[in-house]
């Protein structure tokens, strides 16, 4: 005998479903529709059972049980997005990429978990989060069509192999930025090494930013070095190879100044290459916040013209 409620067993947290589900469900009391929400407990199982009050038995294909289905799976898919997400990539992780030590799939974890929750606020990244809640809303959908009784847990693992798709290629993102990081700062700990190599031939050292992100510098007594500090480079590259980025940073290595004051820092767009400098030369980069010296692209064009 089919009754219009619905059950829903749960290992733990049966609060937390019932206040995810209470929270939803406050939509059908605003279209006059009452409902129950009530925890049983039988032969060591929980379960939280959610009817429409006054409904009559068999009435499965009311528009009020419809509604009940629809408000039940989006509290269900929130809760499975908050209470499982983490479990689950931890457990794909452990899967996948056994391989990688327990200090390196952490950071992989913490990379997954900064993409799934959009910490950076990018625009695709919160479509991706619609899609993944859409998605576990609609397989719940599905599921209650042919029964009014779920088990959490093995809805989760057998039924969203979609869904847990999603998290795989989500981690597959995550290893590649945390093997690109992983590089990068491979590469920053060698950069450290050359420039404690390197004897320094000037105390400081004046990184002018442009407006156009080029930059000039000029020695302790101001006087402009761009051209004698960049000409050996340069004539090493092809043109269709020259990187002003890469040219600044080796101009620094080669100099190995004992201090570098960069100047009209916010013009940078390539906030790494900031931060590589800063890491590269770690306790001897100052950011000036104003001074004659930041004019100096003005004089500059001045000049020009």
């Amino acid at each position: 005998m089919q009754y219009p409620y619905l059950s829903i067993g749960i290992t733990d947290n049966a609060e937390n479903v019932i206040q995810q589900i209470e929270k939803e469900l406050q939509q059908l009391k605003e279209k006059n529709i009452d409902y129950s929400i009530k925890e049983v407990d039988f032969e060591g199982t929980t379960s939280v059972v959610c009817y429409i009050e006054g409904e009559p038995l068999f009435s499965k294909k009311s528009n009020q049980y419809e509604l009940l289905k629809y408000h039940v799976s989006n509290a269900l898919a929130d809760y499975i997005i908050q209470q499982y997400e983490e479990k689950l990539l931890t457990r794909i992780i452990n899967s996948n990429y056994g391989y990688f030590n327990s200090a390196e799939k952490k950071d992989i974890l913490n990379i997954s978990l900064k993409i799934i929750r959009n910490d950076d606020k990018i625009f695709f990244n919160t479509l991706f989060q619609i899609r993944r809640r859409n998605l576990i809303t609609k397989k719940l959908m599905e599921y209650f069509e042919s029964s009014n009784s779920i088990i959490l847990d093995g809805f989760v693992n057998f039924r969203l192999k979609d869904y847990i798709k999603e998290l795989e290629d989500i981690i597959d993102n995550a290893v590649d930025d945390f093997l690109i990081e992983r590089e990068y700062k491979e590469f920053i700990r060698l950069l450290r090494y050359f420039v404690e190599l390197q004897e320094s031939k000037l105390n400081f050292i004046h990184v002018v930013i442009q407006y156009d992100e080029s930059y000039i510098l000029l020695d302790e007594k101001k006087h402009e070095i761009t051209n004698d500090c960049i000409q050996e480079f340069i004539l090493e590259l092809p043109e269709t190879e020259i990187n002003h980025d890469d040219l600044l940073v080796s101009s620094l290595i080669t100099l190995a100044p004992k201090s570098i004051i960069i100047h009209n820092w916010e013009r940078f767009k390539n906030k790494k290459l900031l931060d590589t400098i800063k890491n590269v030369f770690s306790g001897k980069v100052v950011l000036c916040s104003g001074c004659s010296i930041c004019e100096y692209s003005y004089a500059k064009s001045d000049r020009k013209e």
